[in-house]
């Protein structure tokens, strides 16, 4: 008989999801985008916890996360790194839904929807995308150029390989990704708290 792999959450598909929340007590779902992600669309009783914040403050959030734990993002990568992360300090019960938001969707299943904004997977494409064709055109005058595009597709192909993006990370930072809302962990903890307290 083989243990179960701790470092590799579980997945959920979204139907079964559907089930969970209409069933299940105490199951909590953290969205792991950045909160301009989260408020374009999310899934209803979600909790916005972006996956950096979820790296850094894994520990404290641990404390607050003794229930069933689903985790979400786009399509699964960065639930997926979350779901190492808190599988690392020893949370049991964390599952990552498959296909992420994208399946979520696709089932037609409820959803919070807000002001619409590009997701980060997308920035990345747009901004790699620019810097590849500037370098490109731009080594007709100045020679050498070039080799910031070879740059580029090396980080791209590490970044695949990986399953971390540098420039996501980046991107993550910037105005337009934090969204209006506050997210911090002192915001997340009190979420949580609220919601455990109630009968």
């Amino acid at each position: 008989m083989t243990s179960p792999d701790v470092t590799n959450p579980a997945g959920v598909d979204a139907a079964t999801l559907r089930d969970l929340l209409t069933t299940s007590r105490g199951l909590r779902i953290l969205d792991v985008r950045t909160p301009g992600e989260f408020e374009t669309a999310h899934i209803p009783g979600a909790y916005n916890v972006p996956l950096d914040l979820l790296r850094e403050h894994r520990t404290e959030l641990r404390a607050h996360l003794d229930d069933q734990v689903v985790l979400v993002c786009r399509s699964g990568a960065r639930a997926a790194q979350a779901g190492q992360t808190l599988a690392e300090v020893g949370l049991p019960n964390v599952k990552i839904l498959d296909g992420g938001m994208l399946a979520w969707q696709h089932t037609d299943a409820p959803v919070n929807r807000g002001r619409t904004r590009w997701d980060l997977e997308r920035q990345v494409r747009l901004v790699a995308g620019i810097i590849v064709l500037s370098s490109v055109l731009g080594s007709l005058l100045v020679p050498g150029l070039q080799w910031v595009a070879a740059l580029m597709g090396a980080g791209l192909t590490a970044a695949a390989l990986t399953n971390a993006c540098a420039m996501g990370m980046l991107l993550a930072k910037l105005p337009y990704n934090r969204g209006t809302a506050s997210c911090d962990l002192t915001t997340i903890v009190g979420q949580l708290r609220d919601t455990r307290s109630r009968p």
